[in-house]
């Protein structure tokens, strides 16, 4: 019977909520094979304690396991920015996890705020180590009225090109086989235009995909008024991170929205997580919403290459949807212990 060493990182606020939820609900699902869970207390409370999310030697622990079961990371006593660069964007940079994958649809039982959200079936992807997200920059004259601040977006020919040929690949696997460009090259001339020439040039190693290319302001609209027309969309760091976001929310909510940090070539073991962040604002009441975590638990299943659990998990959890088990977050007032048991009970 194969084992796959799962590394888990509950992280900050509700993370220590549904990642232990995800955990319980995998140990009932794995039968043909087995899950090795070793839990890692890396978070804003331990960073608070030794100025250090990841210890020294950390991430050479974290790549012999063959995946990353992330929670959350933030808190309101650590500056987003501290918290961010500390945990998350160490492990996707650190192990080139390239591809970030966010399916959105609308689940059986849950209602969109649109009334033909029934047409949302998308796949964004979302690049995942560089632009927006580089880090490059800077600040000088600090608190002084001169004080200059730099954000640089870092685009590089392989980092646009591979990410293009991951959306193009998946594209083909999906039946709609269409693949949406999202940029913002009226005006950003530079980076972004980049972004528009590699696309169109690696589209000729497509010709059954059907594209089109939008700006992005543009594309929030057609996701409202027409989001039949997309299928699979693939967009730079910070603009997928935006886009990605509404899609969970047209889709019902932020706590059913799943995330895979994909290092496709499997170089280095990839993450998985919700994207519902830490949410202290509900940490600790127990209605935390686990379906998130249960989706991205089914997309790592199919990533160490256990389809068939995946599906088991995905038809468990579409069956206490339909049945309307809901927490708070859905207008419901189910607890995640009360959701977590009625998947289990599903599988």
């Amino acid at each position: 019977m194969k084992t796959y060493r799962i590394a888990a990182i509950p992280g900050d606020g509700i993370g220590n909520e549904v990642i232990p939820a995800g955990i319980e609900m995998l140990k009932h699902l794995a039968d043909s094979f087995r899950l090795e869970f070793v839990t890692f207390d890396w978070s804003s409370q331990r960073y608070l304690g030794t100025h250090a999310y990841i210890p020294d030697g950390g991430l050479a622990e974290l790549k012999k396991f063959d995946a990353i079961f992330f929670g959350a990371v933030g808190a309101p006593d650590v500056p987003d920015h501290v918290s961010l660069w500390g945990l998350r964007l160490p492990i996707c940079q650190g192990f080139d996890q390239y591809a970030n994958v966010r399916p959105s649809r609308l689940l059986p039982g849950i209602e969109s705020p649109m009334k033909n959200g029934r047409e949302i079936d998308w796949v964004i992807v979302r690049e995942n180590t560089e632009g927006e997200y580089s880090g490059s920059g800077g600040r000088v004259h600090t608190g002084l009225p001169e004080e200059v601040a730099t954000e640089t977006s870092v685009f590089t020919r392989k980092g646009v090109e591979r990410v293009h040929r991951f959306a193009f690949e998946l594209a083909r696997k999906r039946p709609r086989r269409q693949l949406t460009l999202v940029t913002k090259s009226n005006a950003q001339r530079h980076g972004m235009v980049l972004w528009d020439e590699i696309f169109h040039a690696v589209s000729r190693d497509y010709p059954d995909i059907r594209i089109d290319r939008i700006l992005v302001d543009a594309v929030t609209t057609r996701m409202v008024l027409r989001p039949g027309s997309l299928d699979t969309i693939v967009a730079t760091n910070l603009h997928a991170d935006i886009l990605s976001d509404l899609a969970a929310a047209l889709s019902g909510s932020l706590g059913i929205a799943p995330t895979a940090n994909l290092n496709p070539e499997r170089r280095f073991p990839s993450m998985f997580e919700p994207i519902h962040g830490s949410a202290f604002d509900i940490t600790g009441k127990g209605i935390a919403n686990p379906i998130a975590t249960f989706w991205t638990a089914s997309m790592m299943l199919e990533h160490l290459g256990e389809p068939q659990a995946a599906a088991r998990l995905m038809k468990s959890i579409e069956a206490v949807t339909a049945k309307k088990i809901f927490t708070p977050d859905l207008g419901g007032t189910a607890r995640t212990k009360d959701v977590t048991q009625a998947v289990i009970d599903a599988l």
